[in-house]
């Protein structure tokens, strides 16, 4: 039986202007680092990089 608190959930922020534009989970057991994303911030108005970071606001 698979074990229930595998996945976490995570808020991806901004490099550049440090806004928090999204939330998602990840599997802690496949992607033990953590993860950079190339999104779009609202804020900035182009594609940037996103950090994880464990805090939800």
């Amino acid at each position: 039986m698979a074990q229930k608190d595998q996945r976490l959930l995570v808020a991806l922020i901004c490099t550049v202007c440090k806004s928090q534009n999204y939330i998602t989970d990840r599997n802690k057991i496949n992607t033990p680092e953590k993860i950079v994303l190339k999104k779009y911030c609202r804020h900035c108005r182009k594609h940037t990089e996103h950090k994880e970071t464990s805090k939800l606001d």
